[in-house]
């Protein structure tokens, strides 16, 4: 009988679970006996994946994947019984979701991981990488400046502060300058430190000096630590994220604020493609009991109502087709995981150009009311349903007039949530980068 291969208390992605356990019974076949994932030694269970690969590992193989997938759930899990590593949500990985360590910001990709030990055909490199992280987390036990941070009563890191950090769940839509993007890309990064170092200084109200320090250390140190004399874009494999950083600071022209993918994808687009309809379909029992239990009427009304438009449901957002994404720059397609990429509008620029707010917010109360009557329950608009729909207005607003009347790619930007909350701060450097220069002379 094949092992159980994960501690039902340690929250695993159920694909990586899932993998594991194959794992595990096809080594128990191959072998005649149970393997131990999680106590044998690495180099015994790699006796057994060699006949299951059957040859050298390749990469591009689904079933190699599958083996390497559950090799990344086996590590993950010595990880978390050592070290109480916990898995965290995170878009950019692969397997969606990433390692983290409560004692000191360590992230890691178990399948990356796996994935590069099976190349290298030794799956020991797994235990250096383990003795590795082992040496990490010692250092910041025993250092006093990382006590104070980490230590010494502070609370440890949990997955919502790395899902925070990490993971790139909010999403804007913004328009780029096209001239001053070719610009960015092609400018060598000594002469964007300057800028950049140059608009810290210049901004209205002046930053406060922590944050000021906060993005030299952030922007300026990383472009000062690029090739000089090697055009941006043509370094983007490097760094990805600062290339994106800067073409937004450099050719942002207008667009939205930031707000969860979730938000966008099951609320204000939804809003968008609705419309305005002048009648609602019939309620069944469950959405009437979902109302009276207090589930928001904005909520169900995108559940409910048909659109108006039609859009296809396994598209970016269930809104864009692949076809209609694209690249701000040849350059990125050399990029893995893009955190900037365009859109054809074409989609959405009727649909914004008919957009009302008024009516939109009208005819949420109409079906609100129409909710109430078949439950025969009063309507009762609580805070954060209002706080919903006004959040929903002002960025289907924003997108709008972004689309309407900038002129430009459109381009849609993830962040973490702490680069999100940070965007404010990130908008006076990038007024001061893109507005005009006073010049005093005698």
């Amino acid at each position: 009988m094949a092992q159980q291969p994960v501690p039902q208390s340690l929250p695993v992605p159920q694909h990586v679970f899932q993998a594991q356990s194959q794992l595990a019974a096809a080594l128990e076949k191959v072998a005649g006996q149970p393997v131990d994932l999680l106590k044998a030694p690495w180099t015994e269970v790699e006796q057994g994946v060699i006949k299951l690969l059957g040859g050298a590992f390749q990469a591009n193989r689904p079933e190699h994947q599958t083996v390497a997938l559950g090799l990344a759930g086996a590590f993950a899990t010595r990880m978390a019984m050592e070290h109480q590593a916990f898995w965290f949500p995170n878009r950019d990985s692969p397997e969606g979701a990433t390692l983290g360590f409560p004692d000191a910001i360590i992230m890691l990709s178990p399948f990356g991981a796996a994935m590069d030990a099976m190349s290298q055909g030794k799956l020991a490199l797994l235990d250096k990488l383990a003795s590795d992280i082992r040496g990490s987390l010692a250092q910041v036990k025993f250092n006093p400046t990382a006590a104070i941070s980490l230590g010494g009563g502070q609370p440890k890191l949990g997955p919502a502060d790395y899902q925070r950090l990490f993971d790139p769940g909010f999403l804007q839509f913004v328009v780029l300058d096209p001239a001053k993007a070719k610009s960015t890309f092609e400018a060598k990064p000594e002469a964007l430190a300057r800028e950049v170092k140059d608009a810290l200084g210049r901004t209205q109200p002046p930053l406060p000096q922590e944050a000021r320090q906060q993005f030299e250390g952030q922007i300026v140190m990383s472009l000062q630590r690029l090739e000089p004399g090697k055009a941006l874009v043509d370094q983007v494999e490097r760094a990805p994220r600062l290339v994106e950083l800067m073409a937004h600071l450099s050719a942002t022209a207008g667009g939205t604020g930031c707000a969860p993918e979730e938000f966008w994808g099951e609320i204000v687009l939804p809003l968008l493609f609705i419309g305005v309809p002048q009648q609602f379909p019939p309620l069944d029992d469950e959405e009437i009991e979902a109302f009276k239990k207090g589930v928001e009427p904005l909520a169900l009304f995108v559940d409910v109502v048909p659109h108006a438009h039609q859009a296809p449901e396994e598209g970016l957002l269930g809104i864009f087709d692949v076809q209609e994404i694209g690249l701000p720059h040849p350059s990125f397609a050399k990029v893995g995981a893009l955190r900037l990429i365009q859109i054809n509008p074409s989609r959405i620029k009727g649909l914004l150009e008919q957009f009302d707010p008024e009516k939109t917010a009208a005819v949420v109360k109409r079906f609100t009311e129409y909710l109430a009557e078949k439950a025969g329950k009063p309507p009762e608009e609580t805070p954060q349903g209002k706080e919903m729909m006004q959040a929903a207005m002002m960025l289907l607003s924003d997108l709008k007039r972004a689309v309407t009347t900038q002129q430009g790619p459109l381009c849609l930007r993830r962040l973490t949530e702490a680069e999100a909350a940070s965007e404010q701060a990130l908008a006076m450097v990038r007024r001061a980068m893109q507005g005009g220069r006073i010049i005093l002379t005698s």
